[in-house]
């Protein structure tokens, strides 16, 4: 899960600067070692080769024991696996069925591949498709939903933030849809994937469809033409088959179970041990349909490899390092730390999700002005460029954190296209990774880790009203209440 980034000005303190280049010599061995360093790419084999990991499963359970043995191998004290109960989700058949009045009045029936969203009940539902365009809020409320089929894009108009795949779906099922039907907007037969809800059974069924299925349905469905379904997602401009003729009807099946399970969090430790900590995270879980290499096996092992370095620093405190699980499906791991942690205690969080995929590093500050100066000063200090965003958004495992008013640092990478490119899809694949990306934003990493443990560096917490602000301001509240994510007791 993530947000995309909106590049913020952050100048860079010079004394924070120094300290950053004070570091890098120090740890220059360990740097230097990582820079040729084969373990990420063979951590990386083992994980990816698990096949699925997704949150409740055996596959999950044996990544577990893949981050555990690589926290022993690179140094980390205590490491230990902490499991935890959960709703576990397993994915059966999904079926897409238009039935459509021909030429000569006869019906005729098509279908589609289609895969189904996680959380998703099992059930069928029948009605007319309807064109919501990118899914937008705004879209949703142009279009007549009720008792119908929402289909909107993965992706959302250029010039505001992305709008989560949550949003869209809460948002069209709170106007009336009894289905949801989400479509990928990059070429390849690619149905995507991604979970509905946080840690529990939908509302309604829904399922994910290729780009090229997607411009079918939206010749099919009522008020073609919506932002998303202009030449972006394959679709028409202005009208549709099913406005100016009999309207086609779609059938939408799902076969899918949620049984109580089990995840679990892997931690070790790195540095001294203090009262105070930092934490260091990255989920491992990934979603069933693919090897979940880019998201986030780039980031667990961006994770393990910071560790290697870490052990050799002379941290003023202790860094907790910590394999997520269950964060594909609401955060869940994620969520069981900041219940289960004194957060007094913990001065900031680094969240590793999307790390390590493409060159530049991307830093999301979310609303903490500590945790944007920490990556201005990396960024300077090496000549390395960090683009900062200080918006904050709850679609990833900082957010249990960020909500109690923890500052945090998620770092992701910017692959220059709107969207998750091959994430979330069968081609999440191994032989996208560039292990060079991981190496070298893990060393970005583990001076991030220094800078931000640094006792020269004050971490306040968040003000609520500062953050509830700032979710305003970015246009988010409509959407997270919609997702049922907007916490309660903030109004």
């Amino acid at each position: 899960m993530h947000s995309e980034p909106n590049e913020t000005a952050v100048s860079a303190d010079p004394a924070a600067v120094e300290r950053v280049r004070e570091r890098r010599s120090e740890l220059a061995p360990a740097l230097g070692r990582t820079w040729t360093d084969g373990d990420p790419r063979r951590f990386l084999t083992d994980l990816t080769a698990i096949g699925s990991r997704m949150a409740g499963s055996e596959g999950e359970r044996r990544a577990a024991e893949v981050v555990a043995d690589a926290f022993e191998r690179a140094g980390l004290t205590g490491v230990e696996t902490r499991a935890f109960e959960m709703d576990a989700w397993e994915r059966g058949d999904a079926t897409l069925r238009l039935t459509a009045p021909g030429r000569d009045g006869a019906a005729a029936t098509r279908e589609f591949e289609a895969i189904a969203l996680p959380y998703s009940p099992g059930g069928s539902v029948t009605g007319e498709l309807v064109d919501v365009g990118y899914g937008t809020p705004a879209e949703i409320d142009e279009r007549d939903v009720e008792d119908r089929i929402a289909v909107a894009s993965t992706t959302t108009p250029e010039g505001g933030r992305f709008v989560h795949r949550m949003e869209k779906f809460g948002y069209a099922i709170d106007a009336g849809a009894v289905g949801f039907v989400f479509v990928n907007h990059l070429d390849g037969q690619l149905p995507p994937t991604g979970a509905l809800t946080f840690g529990e059974e939908a509302d309604a069924v829904a399922v994910g469809v290729s780009k090229e299925t997607g411009a079918w349905l939206r010749e099919y469905a009522v008020g073609g033409g919506g932002g998303g379904g202009g030449s972006s997602a394959g679709g028409t401009d202005g009208g549709s088959a099913a406005e100016s003729g009999p309207a086609t009807t779609a059938e939408l099946s799902v076969e899918a179970s949620t049984t109580p399970g089990e995840s679990r969090n892997v931690i070790g430790h790195a540095g001294p041990d203090t009262d105070e900590r930092l934490l260091l995270l990255a989920h491992y879980d990934a979603h069933d349909i693919a090897e979940g290499a880019l998201d986030n096996g780039c980031g667990i092992a961006t994770v393990v490899t910071t560790a290697e370095v870490l052990t050799e620093a002379d941290l003023p405190i202790g860094v907790d390092v910590v394999g997520v699980g269950a964060e594909e499906v609401g955060l869940l791991g994620a969520e069981r730390l900041a219940e289960r942690l004194d957060l007094d205690r913990v001065k900031g969080v680094i969240n590793v999700d999307g790390a390590g995929r493409f060159r530049d590093l991307v830093a999301l500050a979310h609303a903490s002005e500590t945790a944007a100066a920490v990556a201005e000063a990396v960024s300077a200090a090496t000549n390395q460029p960090i683009a900062v965003n200080a918006e904050p958004h709850p679609f990833s495992d900082q957010w249990p954190f960020v909500r109690r008013g923890v500052p945090a640092l998620q770092l992701h990478s910017d692959s220059g296209d709107r969207g998750r490119g091959w994430g979330h899809t069968h081609a999440d694949t191994r032989d996208k990774v560039d292990d060079r990306n991981v190496r070298e934003h893990a060393m970005l990493v583990a001076l991030l880790v220094a800078e931000f443990a640094s006792p020269e560096r004050d971490a306040p917490r968040l003000d609520r009203d500062d953050l509830i602000a700032a979710l305003r301001a970015a246009d988010f509240e409509t959407g997270m209440r919609a997702a049922d994510l907007w916490p309660a007791g903030w109004e």
